[in-house]
């Protein structure tokens, strides 16, 4: 996380010591300290923001237009913190790194309205005061007037040409977009010579919240049904639909588990594997990195309709849970086991594996605005060395003429291209096959083998998806 953040930050009155207690008068405060809760637990508490988010909502029980006020808030902060931080730390003359965090905290929350939701300036600082006393006392209620309102003389267009000013294209491009400088050259690696060009469009895309979509479970549900509820169909997935406005609980096929929500680019990846060609008799389809359970259902119904079988495998219980959860109605569905995909305690021999593998998440940044501050290069040695031994387990697992599914949400070549070349390298079983003839209808994806989906091209995640076949060893 950023450097001014500190696990052992005191509290005092902040966070979940205070839910539950008199709610504030003013119309929004509720809202805005809920936002606020959840900020801290993730920068002092290390929470991640799509778990720490619904918490404090239940807790606070807002109503829906509050609710979707704090979830604005908190997500919108945190895409856009880095610029933010930049322009707060312009207007103090005192480092960041020396603010109290409860304090950080609370200016991020009003500059963000200031700069980027063009809240009334008036409210955005009169409400942070009241934030600033409520969390921290009175000591810091000057501080907060006085840099908010010093944040609200320039548009957020006009502080960001004044911070970057001189600054060389990578520190401009960070501040302009908020996305720490290695992640910035990391996607521009990802995109490739040809598409180096979108980058600016790819981080602005970053910014921007995604809509919602849902999917059907194949065999239980019809998107037929989802459209007559309100949503609209996706774009590539024939089971998938943009949801409508309201209550996803409002649907009957949501209620009931018969449909879920998934991005539509972890939908195409599933279906991709149950089309590729795979000679003589099936039996067991194998998901090798499950949790949370969408692709385990989307394969499990998929396969069930051939009489084939999807078995899980994941390495944490309360994932495996979800799993079981997501896909336990679903003929098709054996079950999951709890293991390490690189001890895999599945009979070899299946005939396609999923590997979704663990990594840096930066094709999700639009849905998962605090990986940006959590993740680190530092992160890569250990995720390459995990993502290279379960892809080579992955292998193990199938059968001579099966195929793998090499898949992760990050576009960073050293987790995708690199993971791939060097299992290559070491094995002589093995060989990569052109995967765009399995995603058809889903343009620009490059001149293979390898199929790359992005945000600004084709509104999904960013998500890389390699088709390894099992052959038999050569001497």
């Amino acid at each position: 996380m950023t450097a001014n953040r500190s696990t052992s930050d005191k509290r005092g009155n902040s966070g979940r010591e205070r839910r539950g207690s008199k709610p504030p008068t003013q119309a929004g405060e509720s809202a805005r300290r809920a936002a606020y809760d959840v900020l801290h637990e993730v920068g002092a508490g290390d929470a991640y923001s799509h778990v720490a988010l619904p918490a404090v909502l239940a807790d606070y029980d807002l109503d829906p237009r509050d609710a979707a006020f704090t979830t604005d808030l908190v997500n919108g902060t945190l895409r856009y913190q880095i610029s933010l931080d930049a322009v707060i730390a312009s207007c103090t003359d005192r480092p960041l790194a020396k603010l109290d965090p409860r304090v950080l905290d609370v200016l991020r929350i009003g500059a963000y309205q200031l700069l980027v939701s063009r809240t009334d300036a008036y409210a955005a600082v009169n409400t942070s005061v009241n934030l600033a006393r409520s969390v921290s006392g009175p000591g810091p209620v000057g501080l907060v007037n006085a840099v908010l309102r010093k944040v609200s003389t320039k548009s957020f267009d006009e502080w960001l040409d004044q911070l970057t000013a001189g600054k060389d294209a990578a520190q401009s491009r960070s501040i302009r977009t908020s996305h720490p400088t290695w992640i910035v050259s990391a996607l521009t690696d990802g995109l490739g010579r040809q598409r180096a060009a979108e980058i600016d469009e790819l981080l602005t895309m970053n910014n921007q919240p995604p809509k919602v979509t849902l999917v059907v479970r194949p065999g239980l549900a019809q998107v037929d049904e989802l459209i007559a509820a309100g949503a609209t169909p996706a774009t590539y997935s024939p089971y998938g639909a943009i949801a409508p406005s309201g209550k996803l609980t409002a649907i009957e096929a949501i209620r009931q588990r018969r449909a879920g929500v998934q991005d539509e680019g972890s939908q195409l990846v599933a279906i991709a594997l149950a089309s590729a060609t795979v000679p003589g008799d099936e039996t067991t389809w194998l998901d090798m990195c499950s949790g949370p359970g969408g692709k385990t259902a989307m394969l499990a119904g998929l396969g069930a309709s051939r009489g084939i079988s999807t078995v899980a495998l994941e390495l944490h219980q309360h994932r495996a849970e979800l799993v079981r959860r997501s896909s336990r109605n679903i003929p098709g569905f054996v079950g999951v086991a709890v293991g390490d995909g690189r001890e895999t305690p599945i009979r070899p021999g299946v005939d396609r594996v999923l590997l979704d593998a663990p990594c840096t998440g930066l094709g999700v940044l639009r849905r998962r605005p605090d990986l940006r501050h959590r993740r680190s290069p530092g992160d890569l040695p250990a995720l390459v060395k995990l993502q290279r031994e379960l892809l080579n387990a992955a292998i193990d697992a199938v059968r001579e003429g099966g195929v793998v599914a090499y898949v992760t949400c990050s576009p960073h070549i050293a987790e995708t291209d690199l993971i791939v070349s060097a299992v290559l390298k070491k094995r002589n079983d093995v060989v990569v096959e052109d995967a765009r003839g399995l995603f058809p209808g889903v343009p620009e994806l490059g001149d293979g083998p390898y199929v790359r989906l992005w945000p600004h091209i084709h509104q999904t995640d960013g998500m890389f998806f390699a088709l390894l076949r099992r052959e038999s060893k050569q001497d």
